[in-house]
């Protein structure tokens, strides 16, 4: 089986290039240099030999996308559309890369995967839309959407909280955010099993389970580090106000992988105590 995976230089891109190569699968690993995925004809020109594309490629500076909204949208857009037509027309599977932040995130209980969009920022409603460009160019498709990435290749909370931590004696973290993070090699490992699994077109939820606030969150960061939890005071988003509102509640549910036979990502604590290790190392070693 053959791979096209666009945006392989990028947190999420880079694992999955590496779990792809350990499973034996022939990879095209395209850097954004290699491939503008909002040239229709590079798209074409790329996709026609392939039968898997997992678009990593996106706009991700959430802040930003508030007042560059259209550039954003030719990335988490136009560029899915483009990617979804070219895959139908080299019968290749599509699988795009969504988000959270689809979502409003009012609810109190997890979202499902057909529960209805409700974005509240710039970045939100591109990805929403590239969501529903994919449905309308392609039936062969695969939406995963996921939250809170961190990962050993690139910036993430982690590491931030990690280096601050290295730097000061206490911090203070949101405690009124709710979520679940995820490693990006759990989920490059999971996109693998949804494609080999033959799973259903649709959409997937790509998260850990469980869930925990982002204090939370830093708190097992600093625990990792061999420091005491307690140094990460609580605080309110109100105390941190952004360009882009975050969703209070970003807790998605994993019913879709469980109808298609595909064991979802474990609990978020128990991956971020492996996970920690390589996160963490300032080499920034991918898992072996």
């Amino acid at each position: 089986m053959r791979w096209l995976v666009a945006g392989s230089t990028g947190m999420l891109g880079t694992d999955l290039v590496a779990e792809l190569g350990r499973a034996g699968h022939d990879v095209v690993a395209a850097r954004h240099a290699d491939l503008d995925i909002t040239d229709p004809v590079a798209v074409a020109r790329r996709v026609r030999d392939v039968d898997v594309v997992v678009n990593c490629a996106a706009w991700t500076a959430v802040d930003d996308a508030e007042t560059r909204e259209a550039d954003a949208f030719r990335l988490n857009a136009t560029g899915p559309q483009l990617l979804a037509r070219a895959a139908r027309a080299a019968g290749a599977r599509l699988v795009q890369v969504s988000t959270d932040y689809v979502f409003d995130g009012a609810a109190t209980s997890p979202y499902a995967e057909d529960a209805a969009l409700n974005p509240v920022s710039a970045y939100g409603r591109t990805k929403g839309a590239g969501e529903w460009a994919v449905r309308a160019e392609t039936d062969d498709y695969l939406i995963v959407r996921t939250a809170w990435l961190y990962g050993a290749h690139g910036a993430c909370f982690p590491r931030t909280m990690a280096r601050l931590a290295g730097e000061r004696d206490t911090l203070q973290v949101v405690d009124d955010q709710v979520g679940q993070p995820t490693w990006t090699a759990d989920l490059a490992g999971l996109i693998v099993r949804l494609v080999t699994a033959g799973a259903p077109s649709g959409t997937y939820h790509g998260t850990s389970s469980g869930q925990v606030s982002w204090r939370g969150f830093a708190q097992a960061v600093v625990a990792s580090l061999g420091k005491d939890p307690a140094m990460v005071a609580a605080t309110t988003s109100d105390q941190f106000v952004r360009p882009a509102p975050r969703p209070a509640y970003s807790v998605l549910g994993h019913d879709a992988l469980a109808t298609a036979g595909v064991e979802p990502i474990g609990d978020w604590s128990q991956r971020w105590a492996e996970a920690a290790a390589v996160v963490l190392e300032p080499s920034g070693q991918s898992r072996a």
